[in-house]
């Protein structure tokens, strides 16, 4: 089994147009960015368990108890969505590995480190998830 050096990234590296589009140290940044996303969507996860264990008391008041309901139902939700999430970083280091990161899912082409640095779960570049959404939209309206 081959084995691949990590480059060591400088704290203060970024990506860069100039360098060859999902070289080693691109792969390496996004890898770090995603696990550290996913760390801290963890950690979160275990202190709202923390939180919801220790509010089980019983509120006397009914407004009380309503509002408390409420936050718990909404920190639930919010902790499902999070769950997906980590899905789709998973999913997104698979690609890392599999050298399809990147790249979109639809046309091949590289999505672009912009749109990467601010969505780095993304499959699609803009133009094409702008269709998909344009296709979705004409679909939901029928």
């Amino acid at each position: 089994m081959p084995t691949t050096t990590v480059p060591v990234l400088d704290a203060d590296y970024r990506p860069s147009e100039d360098e060859e589009f999902m070289c080693a140290k691109h792969r390496a940044y996004f890898r770090k960015k995603l696990q550290a996303w996913k760390e801290d969507i963890l950690r979160e996860s275990r202190e709202t368990l923390t939180h919801l264990q220790k509010e089980t008391e019983n509120h006397p008041d009914l407004a009380d108890r309503a509002s408390s309901e409420t936050d718990r139902s909404l920190e639930l939700r919010t902790r499902d969505r999070q769950r997906k999430l980590i899905s789709k970083i998973d999913s997104a280091i698979r690609r890392i590995d599999d050298d399809s990161y990147g790249f979109c899912e639809e046309t091949g082409e590289p999505i672009g480190l912009a749109r990467l640095e601010a969505r780095p779960i993304a499959t699609m570049s803009v133009e094409a998830q702008e269709r998909h959404e344009r296709r979705e939209r004409v679909h939901r309206d029928d």
